[in-house]
């Protein structure tokens, strides 16, 4: 009879704790993740001395870690701020600021072309909040002074507007703003914290949605804001910390690990986007390419002056002889150019819109079509282009 060979098996305990610490030393170019829910104090005393607001330390996971500390140090360097915030997505970030600074019977004021889902938030706050939200024209400039309420506590802009394009007088706003202790808050995702220096016109607080350039990747879903006054900081962590915003520490590393090709992919995007603007008006079908370095924009004479690059997005009417009909065909047409909102990716989208639905102010007939040029052979894209017209002229 085989008699039975006895192991000792491992505990439970055992298989948790293990002494083995890996060697200190290590040293890469990418940023490590360091995930965490809970995040471990040396002992009570470090416990209860540890604050949230102070990112010297850690003190839960929601909060950071060393790989999102990092993302938003340099998010803050590259917008020349000093404090950083993450949230899960741009609009998040908005809706931040919005919950960190107004209050029932506060007033916010919005631009007429804001970011759509920014305007629906805008309403949301009017309708359940007790929030007065106004909109203005987005070349007003220096005449919001007189929009300017003493209930007034914040002004939204947007450089450009998302899909009109129009580029504001930002400095000429923040002036009128400070003169009457209203703050000022800027989307500048379209220059990527690179093409425009935000706090250098007077902004007060940048925000950003990083699902964009800083991505670049289609994949990520980011936002976030950013400031150099340390008492607004408070005011804004404050409300990051009630809303619970939290961000993957695996998204955060691949935003950080694009960072470093963000400058090298923007002006390749810029470029691009440049040549098929100043084709595009040139052709027929097109009554006006809304693009900031094209003088046939509204505000050109604005991004001379503020900005030292343009993006890859820029919008087009087409002239109103063309249906709706017509120019949905010529979209469903192109070959390169998928159908999709965000942009700031490396493949090409186009979108149209149906803006006299979105603006009561909007007076320029024909559709609008809203190009994003990704990082293809631009005379790739003209070629496309230019079949997907031809199309449209039998559609």
């Amino acid at each position: 009879m085989s008699q039975k060979t006895s192991f000792d098996s491992i505990s439970a305990t055992a298989v948790i704790h293990s002494n083995y610490q890996a060697p200190a030393g290590f040293s890469a170019f990418p940023s490590a993740i360091h995930h965490a829910s809970t995040v471990l104090f040396k002992d009570v005393a470090a416990m209860r001395e540890r604050r949230w607001q102070d990112k010297s330390a850690y003190t839960y996971g929601l909060h950071g870690t060393p790989t999102s500390f990092t993302l938003e140090a340099r998010l803050a360097e590259i917008e020349q701020g000093k404090f950083c915030l993450l949230a899960p997505s741009g609009l998040a970030a908005i809706a931040l600021v919005n919950m960190a600074l107004l209050q029932a019977g506060d007033d916010v004021l919005l631009p007429e072309n804001v970011y759509s889902p920014s305007r629906d938030l805008g309403d949301w706050l009017a309708r359940s909040f007790g929030v007065s939200v106004r909109y203005y024209h987005p070349l007003i400039g220096a005449a919001i002074s007189e929009l300017l309420q003493p209930n007034t506590k914040l002004i939204w802009t947007e450089a450009p507007g998302s899909v009109s394009m129009e580029v504001p007088d930002i400095p000429a706003i923040c002036a009128a703003a400070h003169a009457k202790n209203v703050l000022v808050a800027l989307d500048n995702t379209w220059s990527a914290g690179i093409a425009l220096p935000a706090f250098a016109h007077g902004v007060d607080i940048v925000m950003q949605a990083l699902t964009k350039y800083q991505s670049g990747g289609s994949d990520v879903l980011m936002g976030a804001v950013i400031t150099r006054d340390q008492a607004l900081n408070l005011r804004l962590q404050a409300a990051h910390m009630r809303l619970g915003f939290g961000v993957g520490m695996d998204d955060v590393y691949l935003v950080l690990r694009n960072l470093d090709t963000l400058k090298l992919r923007f002006d390749a995007h810029d470029q691009s986007a440049r040549k098929l603007a100043t084709w595009l008006s040139t052709r027929p079908e097109i009554d006006t390419v809304l693009h900031p370095a094209l003088a046939s924009c509204p505000g050109h004479a604005i991004w001379v002056r503020d900005f030292t690059g343009a993006a890859g997005l820029f919008s087009v009417l087409v002239n109103a002889r063309y249906s709706e009909a017509q120019t949905d065909c010529f979209v469903n047409s192109l070959k390169l150019f998928g159908i999709g909102f965000s942009w700031g990716g490396a493949r090409s989208l186009c979108l149209p819109y149906r803006i006299q639905q979105m603006r009561s102010d909007w007076q320029h007939q024909g559709t609008l079509l809203r190009f994003n040029i990704g990082l293809e052979d631009a005379d790739d894209l003209m070629a496309d282009i230019a079949q997907a017209l031809q199309l449209m002229q039998h559609c």
